[in-house]
């Protein structure tokens, strides 16, 4: 059991750090400010081969394992939660999905643009009646011919306005419950889609969020993702990754807080002293450095199980409940060892508490990871073998 990382992984880490310290704080105050999400960022990451980068070389990806892919997460979500968010449904709902169920087809046509960061690729499962009842969706989608027509609407989908692909989910036979659920590959320039963008939002307000509305959109089968009725599988296989990446970001809240707080606590004094000598200070330090190295070791092991092409939702889920509390709970002492200036956003950590709060909703709210937790451990809950994994690492081919 080895912990330490790569060579490779260590210069993967540095390249994002570097990148995030000169492309992304420097102006991630106004951005948030005015509610703003640059789409340069994007190009940026494409040209340093970052938005495919567990994505096998022959399909246009950089090639690296899975815990390469937790590193750039971190290390965004060290500058805003916003931009690794973007990586998230990118590669891991997106481009991982096509990876794991797609033809090889729509691999050519949709994940290689994407995984060359020349495509951005999204996902549409949230309705507004269907969070994680994911059952009470009720987008159709209706054979007709060699097409679908789908019709219904998404909310709280991240890149809405900025994805040219998107992965939607829709019933193709409702009387069959979750196993009349299908996904397909939607293109936004498909007549009859369109998308709205959410504001007034009180974190992550330098991302893209919104809603996506399908009037009659003709999808031809062949865009149709896996077989009829297992789009819930799909679904379910895509928030492992997913919540994979969520976890890794909630590292770099983390780590970014315990920094802010290690800078403040050397140049702030109170009572003739630094407030790093403070015992109380002393404790809330120690714990974000213990809930940083926790979060991260959850992670680590989720992703040497996708390395082995293993079924990791139980170890997914643990690491992306526990390290996203963490994340919150760091992030609210982040404030306090700040004082009044950790109310202002004349410092970052008051922008860290509030993106905080998203990632312990989405992808599974704390409360149904603690749920399937509980299940697992009762014996309630039993994975069982998809008819499709992601491919162990090294890639071959």
């Amino acid at each position: 059991m080895d912990f330490e990382l790569s060579a490779e992984q260590e210069l993967l880490r540095k390249t994002v750090r570097q990148f995030v310290d000169k492309e992304i704080i420097p102006y991630i105050k106004e951005w948030d400010e005015r509610g703003y999400s640059d789409p340069q960022i994007y190009k940026r990451l494409a040209e340093l081969n970052l938005m495919g980068v567990c994505i096998p070389e022959k399909y246009g990806g950089s090639g690296m394992d899975y815990n390469a892919l937790a590193i750039v997460c971190e290390e965004l979500e060290r500058g805003d939660t916003a931009f690794r968010t973007a990586v998230s449904v990118h590669t891991g709902l997106n481009s991982l999905t096509l990876l794991q169920w797609g033809t090889e087809e729509q691999k050519q046509k949709y994940l290689v643009p994407q995984a060359k960061g020349l495509k951005l690729g999204a996902f549409g499962l949230t309705e507004p009646n269907a969070g994680s009842d994911v059952k009470a969706i009720r987008t159709t989608a209706v054979k007709d011919g060699d097409d679908y027509i789908l019709n219904g609407e998404k909310t709280w989908i991240s890149l809405c306005d900025l994805a040219d692909h998107f992965i939607v989910f829709a019933y193709t036979d409702k009387e069959k419950g979750h196993n009349g659920i299908s996904a397909f590959i939607v293109e936004r320039t498909m007549p009859g889609f369109s998308s709205k963008a959410i504001k007034g939002k009180l974190g992550i307000r330098a991302g893209n969020t919104g809603q996506l509305f399908f009037d009659n959109v003709r999808v031809p089968k062949e865009n149709l993702l896996g077989e009829e009725g297992e789009g819930f599988k799909i679904a379910m296989s895509a928030l492992d990754n997913g919540r994979f990446t969520v976890a890794a970001g909630a590292c770099g809240i983390i780590n970014a807080c315990l920094e802010a707080c290690v800078k403040y606590c050397h140049e702030r004094k109170t009572f003739g002293e630094e407030i790093g000598h403070h015992q109380l200070v002393k404790q809330m330090i120690a714990n974000m450095e213990a809930k940083l190295v926790m979060a991260r070791l959850l992670v680590y092991r989720a992703g040497e199980l996708k390395n082995k092409g293993k079924r990791n939702t139980r170890e997914t889920s643990l690491a992306k409940w526990q390290a996203c509390n963490f994340a919150n709970e760091v992030a609210n002492d982040a404030v306090q060892i700040h004082g009044a200036y950790g109310f202002s956003n004349e410092y970052p950590v008051e922008r860290h508490l509030r993106n905080s709060k998203a990632p312990v909703i989405y992808e599974g709210t704390r409360e149904i990871h603690t749920l399937m937790q509980a299940d697992y451990v009762l014996g309630y809950r039993k994975d069982k073998p998809l008819r499709k994994t992601l491919p162990p690492w090294p890639f071959e081919g």
